[in-house]
Parts: structure tokens; sequence; C-alpha cells
């Protein structure tokens, strides 16, 4: 199964994630399909940046948001009911 999920990045103590679509098998900081944004909790307030596009994409084709990315994609604009890639909401 395909997810959409953090990856920390970054160094101790300042965590960095970059939302990424990864096999659901492999481990949270091990390989991945592709990156689609990033999200740094340290700022006041919160960065999230997600493309929008490839999002979209990879719901379309499957990929379960976790509930960390879900609710960062919901503060993105981006539904998560809605996978067409297209925008037909």
């Amino acid at each position: 199964m395909v997810k959409i999920r953090l990856r920390r990045v970054g160094r101790r103590h300042n965590p960095i994630y970059r939302v990424v679509v990864a096999d659901s098998r492999s481990p949270r900081d091990g390989s991945f399909i592709a990156v689609i944004g990033h999200y740094n909790p340290q700022t006041d307030p919160a960065t999230v940046r997600i493309d929008r596009e490839q999002a979209l994409l990879w719901l379309s084709r499957g990929a379960k948001p976790t509930d960390t990315v879900s609710g960062l994609l919901t503060k993105a604009g981006i539904s998560t009911t809605s996978a067409s890639p297209d925008g037909g909401e």
C-alpha cells in the first residue's frame, strides 16, 4: 500500500519534515517514491508547502495519507476526498 506521510530531516532538536509518497513497508526515513512538499513546525506559524497537483495525482492513484498529513493537506486547502487531478471537485 502506498502512503503519503512525513519524512524527518533536519538536525537534532530541529525537525523539518518532507511530505513524501512511500510504500507503507519502508521505514520512516527510508526510501520513498516522490517528495510532494515540506512542513516546518519550527516557524511561527508553521510553514506548510505542498504541491497541489502532485498530491491530487497520488490521492487519485489510491495513496492513503496518514492522520497528520491529512491535517496538513486540509490546512493547505487540498481535500483528501476529492481525488481528481484536474480539479473537478
